[in-house]
This record gives C-alpha cells, structure tokens and sequence, in this order.
C-alpha cells in the first residue's frame, strides 16, 4: 500500500483501536472495548462512536453479516507507523532522523539485543541492502 496524501491520519483514539486489531484480527466493537479497558478508562459508546467513524473515514471496514458486526483494520500498521513516524520526524525533529535516534537512545534504556539489531539495521543500511 502506497501512502497518498489523502490517507488518514489517525489520532491517539483510533491509533488505540487500530493497534486491538493489528494484534488480534477482526472484532466485534465489544472485544475492542474490553482490550482498551484493560489499559484505560474508555466508554462502549465512545468505543463504538469512534470505530463507526473511523469506518466512514476508510480506516475501518465492518463485516455486517452478523447480528455483531465484525471491524477489521483497512490501514496496514508498517504503513500507519511510516506515516506516523515521518510527521513525527518533521514536527518534532524537524526531519533530522539522527536527532530522534539520539534522543530515544539517550532518554531509555537500551537492551544489547536491541543495540546489537540496531548496529546489523547499520551495517544494511551502510551495504546498500535493507
């Protein structure tokens, strides 16, 4: 999927959603509501308003065969997480790839698996091959 300048942009609310059914498949409104409660507090109602627009705006399609309709996610999440990244990259970092790098390694802790995936992601990258 190529990223156009009409794909939607999600917000935090629908990021949350998106991410129940990256990781679990297709749901009812009912299993996104309860995974979200798990984390915060969130209202069915507000769940299920957000998910019915989320559908209007084509980040959502929803199987209405069943008495419980069935969303499943129309973003891919490497595509949503690009987009995402990028605008991130531009606002906060004012496109500077090595500024966000420094500053995330500088305010967590890194594991050495994760350094040592980041130092193999270099050595591509430096090879010409991702």
């Amino acid at each position: 999927m190529t990223l156009h300048l009409n794909t939607p942009k999600p917000t935090e609310a629908e990021l949350e959603i998106l991410q129940v059914l990256w990781q679990y498949g297709p749901s009812t409104v009912r299993f996104v509501h309860d995974e979200l409660t798990k984390s915060k507090e969130a209202g069915y109602t507000t769940t299920l308003k957000i998910m019915q627009l989320m559908t209007e705006k084509g980040m959502l399609q929803a199987d209405k065969s069943s008495r419980s309709h069935i969303f499943s996610p129309v973003l891919q999440e490497e595509d949503t997480q690009q987009q995402l990244l990028s605008r991130f990259l531009d606002t906060a970092f004012r496109g500077s790839a090595s500024k966000l790098v420094m500053q995330a390694l500088g305010n967590s802790r890194t594991s050495k698996e994760e350094l040592d995936e980041i130092r193999n992601l270099l050595d591509k990258l430096e090879g010409g091959t991702k």
